[in-house]
Order: C-alpha cells, then sequence, then structure tokens
C-alpha cells in the first residue's frame, strides 16, 4: 500500500495548483482578449491613434512624464500617436529651450517611439503666434515660429502638424489673412512632405464653410483640414477663447461633412459617456458614416476631455465606443 502524504504537504501541493492554473487561465484570456480587439481593429475601415491631449490632465498635474507618452498609448493599444507640443514645454524650459534641447527632446521621443512600436501620427501645436492675424508682421513672425514644428514633424517621421488658425474676427479679412499665412508656412512644408492641417479649434476656425474657402483659396496639396467631431463654438460669453460656456455653435455634422472634403487626419472628441457606452452628445455612428462617406481611411485620434472618468478610463471608454461603431459600417 502507498504511504499517504502528510495533510499538511497535501494542501501545499492543492494551492500550489490553483495558483499557477488561476495565472495560466488568466493570461491566457487575456491574450484572448488583446488578439480579439486587435481582429476587430483589422476590421475597421480607418486605424486608431490616441491624441496626447487625452492625457493632458495627469501630465500637467505632474503625474505623469509626458515622456511616457509612446509607452502609455502602447499599453493602451494603440498603433499611433498624436503629440501636443504645449506639453512639453517645461521639459524644453530644462533643455534651456535651445536648438540642441529642441534635438535632445525629439531623440528621445523618436527612440521611444521606436522602442514600444508606435506610429508617431502628427503634432499638435499651440501658442506659436496667430496664423490669420490682420497684421503682417504678427502673421509672418506666426509662420517663422511654427516652421521649427515642421522640421520635428519630419525627424519623427510624421505626416503632419496641426495649427489654429486665429487672428481677425472679421470673416473676410480673416480669410485673406488666414489664406496668406497657411500658403506660406505650407509652401515651406512641403518641402519637408510635411502637411498643415487645421483644426476647427473655435472661433472662425470652426465655421466650416469658412476653413474650406480657406483651403481653396490656398489651394496646396499639402494643406489640409483635421476635423473634429466636437470643437464647433463659434462664440463664447464675453468673447473668451476658452472655458466660458459656449453661446454660439456650428451644426457639428454639417460641419465634419463640409470638412472631410480636405481632410488628412480626424479628431473623435468625446466628453461623457451613458450607461450603454455612447457619447452623450455626439452620436458616433452618424459621424463615422460621414468619414467612410468622405473616403477618408486613415487614423482617427481619440481626444477625451471629460471629467467623469478618469483620463485612462475615457480613453478606454471612447477606443470601444469607435470600434463598436466602425465595425457597423463594414
Amino acid at each position: 500500500m502507498k504511504k499517504s502524504s502528510p495533510p499538511l504537504v497535501k494542501l501545499l501541493f492543492i494551492t500550489f495548483c490553483i495558483v499557477i492554473c488561476s495565472a495560466s487561465c488568466k493570461n491566457n484570456n487575456s491574450e484572448k482578449s488583446t488578439e480579439e480587439v486587435s481582429e476587430t481593429d483589422s476590421d475597421l475601415f480607418f486605424k486608431i491613434s490616441l491624441a496626447q491631449w487625452s492625457l493632458s490632465g495627469p501630465i500637467l498635474a505632474g503625474e505623469m512624464d509626458p515622456m511616457d507618452f509612446a509607452e502609455k498609448a502602447n499599453e493602451l493599444g494603440f498603433e499611433g500617436v498624436e503629440y501636443v507640443n504645449q506639453l512639453y514645454n517645461k521639459k524644453l524650459e530644462e533643455y534651456g529651450n535651445t536648438p540642441q534641447g529642441m534635438q535632445r527632446l525629439l531623440d528621445s521621443l523618436k527612440s521611444k517611439s521606436e522602442q514600444f512600436n508606435v506610429e508617431n501620427v502628427l503634432i499638435m501645436i499651440d501658442g506659436e503666434g496667430e496664423l490669420a492675424s490682420a497684421n503682417e508682421e504678427e502673421r509672418n513672425q506666426a509662420v517663422e515660429n511654427h516652421k521649427k514644428w515642421v522640421d520635428a514633424a519630419e525627424y519623427l517621421g510624421a505626416h503632419s502638424i496641426r495649427v489654429n488658425l486665429f487672428g481677425s474676427d472679421d470673416p473676410e479679412e480673416w480669410k485673406t489673412a488666414a489664406a496668406d499665412g497657411l500658403s506660406k508656412l505650407s509652401t515651406y512644408a512641403s518641402e519637408k512632405n510635411i502637411n498643415v492641417l487645421v483644426e476647427n479649434h473655435g472661433y472662425l476656425s470652426s465655421n466650416a464653410k469658412l476653413l474650406v474657402e480657406v483651403m481653396e483659396q490656398v489651394n496646396l496639396p499639402n494643406c489640409g483640414t483635421l476635423p473634429d467631431f466636437g470643437n464647433f463654438c463659434l462664440k463664447r460669453e464675453g468673447g473668451e477663447r476658452w472655458e466660458a460656456p459656449c453661446i454660439e455653435e456650428y451644426p457639428k455634422y454639417q460641419g465634419v461633412e463640409e470638412l472631410m472634403s480636405h481632410a488628412k487626419a480626424v479628431s473623435a472628441k468625446s466628453h461623457d459617456f451613458d450607461e450603454n457606452g455612447q457619447e452623450t452628445t455626439i452620436d458616433y455612428n452618424k459621424m463615422l458614416q460621414i468619414v467612410k462617406d468622405g473616403g477618408y481611411t486613415g487614423y482617427i485620434g481619440i481626444e477625451y476631455e471629460g471629467q467623469n472618468f478618469s483620463a485612462e478610463e475615457g480613453i478606454i471608454a471612447t477606443r470601444d465606443l469607435l470600434i463598436k461603431e466602425g465595425s457597423k459600417l463594414n
């Protein structure tokens, strides 16, 4: 008769088996989930990138290093990243705000993107002057200020920079100044094989009809639009540019449809979600149908700006909604 193992040994052996089995099952489920997401993504008519502004809260609060953006995007399953230049202001200050400091920053970002296998899609530019200023000297200075970011995009292998088009509040004056500033910057960018894209980002830039007229006036192949699902506020209380409540808005579905004729990138804005995972202010199915009808097949960048979810929760909710509604349109 075989001698029985002591009860304590049996108990330890059973516990060990349970732990190993549990870990193995968990890993298998995780791998299966990742494969399922990848298969779903491959069936979409677009690819999904992560706009860094979605993480602006933790970055500006000092809870996340902007240099870890590529790693975080990879961790969350994204193929592409969209940088925001202003989130690197402190880092550039640390580097002395010199050309050498800029190169040091770009070397690190490029290395990180290669390490974590994400594509550098574009750079969103803020704070470099008003490209549609009625003052020609100010407008020309804004063009010069943006050139270093064109060079940065080229170095990173990105296809575009996104610019704002602020300036005059008079529509006709704005169109003339905007076309001039964009033409000058786009001409420079064409030498680097970089696109210059205008986002509907408030005031006259959110008047899609006027912005399309500017595009037609510039008439350069590397100058286009970046339609954002939610940035169609034309006027805010007290004439404020940001933060204050919006009191006049351009029709967003009409706006995206009009801007798609010149689109080289798209931004999926999100603020909040209901119990079914739908964005509470934007019909994503309708928006994605407009994007698809426009013949667009590139990256759609997630830009979560809500308050009721953490940054990561909002990013994941937006990603899942894009996949859910996008898969219905194949």
